[in-house]
């Protein structure tokens, strides 16, 4: 039975990775999880310098799901190079490092600083606000995805994949303007946009005001914005938003995802990526389903 799948001419042993921002960089999962049981690590966000995120507080838990304002807080890319680049590579595993930058020039600055680096994939996550237009996302505007697609694509070594974020009218837009900008893959959902008041203090549960929306509350909404965009553009999609098991992950599969990426559950089960590769491979067993890529937007 084969479970591995391609994107952009990497290898996965299985389909299964996890979120970036709900796993760090493997480390603290490793106690639990045997990383190189999954297909691969998806890093935290990196950018060219520290940030140190958002005001507290900045998670509140919501009905099917939880409400984050981190502001992607990391070490930055100089740490990040040093400290767990080589924690992971003992792992036999891929390694897909997230990226973040305010300007388009924040992102070159690391995809270049990575170009030496031994990670396999770079994920782009454009759901940042882009200083220079004001604070907008870059993946807010279509003409911004696919210059910002470009620019990276220009100085990156490795396969790009644009995160998209759900925060748009028409994410087929979106995709198409990534694979426009030569974009080798696309991961979607990021969060969407929420809010929660705490009727008890009369304030706002996140210090933000506002975060990311993510877990099974959302997950309806990535799994028909992974049909749309399977509909509409060629390159391969990581499918997110919501997973917490492999009924789960086979839905995003089935809509068109060759491979799916776990967030919000891993905080309240360490073991949900490595038990959803096992579901998974019950599920090909049950149906007698050789090749996962048999599965791959099979949906009729």
């Amino acid at each position: 039975m084969n479970m591995s799948v391609k994107i952009a001419g990497v290898e996965f042993k299985n389909p299964v990775m996890e979120a970036s921002g709900t796993f760090g960089s493997g480390m603290e999962y490793s106690e639990f999880v045997d990383l190189s049981r999954l297909g691969a690590v998806v890093t935290k966000g990196v950018a060219n310098v520290p940030w140190p995120g958002n005001p507290t507080p900045r998670i509140a838990e919501t009905y099917g799901g939880m409400i984050n304002a981190i502001g992607l807080q990391n070490p930055g890319i100089d740490v990040f190079a040093k400290r767990d680049i080589p924690f992971l590579k003992k792992y036999d595993t891929k390694i897909v490092v997230n990226v973040c930058g305010k300007t388009t020039e924040d992102y070159i600055d690391v995809v270049e600083r990575l170009g030496d680096e031994p990670v396999d994939m770079l994920e782009i996550n454009i759901s940042c606000p882009n200083v220079k237009e004001g604070g907008i996302a870059f993946g807010q505007d279509p003409k911004a995805v696919e210059a910002i697609t470009k620019a990276v694509k220009a100085h990156a070594k490795q396969p790009v994949v644009m995160k998209l974020s759900p925060n748009v009218t028409d994410i087929t837009v979106m995709a198409k303007a990534a694979e426009a900008g030569g974009a080798d893959a696309i991961s979607l959902i990021n969060t969407l946009t929420g809010m929660k008041i705490d009727i008890n203090r009369r304030t706002f549960a996140v210090a933000n005001k506002t975060g990311g929306l993510s877990g099974p509350a959302i997950r309806p909404v990535a799994v028909r914005m992974v049909y749309q965009a399977a509909q509409a553009v060629k390159v391969p999609i990581i499918g997110m938003g919501g997973i917490c098991n492999a009924d789960d992950a086979l839905e995003f599969i089935l809509a068109g995802a060759t491979a799916v990426a776990i967030g919000t559950a891993n905080f309240h089960d360490p073991y949900a990526t490595v038990k959803t590769v096992d579901g998974i491979k019950a599920y090909m067993e049950k149906y007698g389903i050789e090749d996962i890529n048999e599965l791959i937007g099979a949906v009729k």
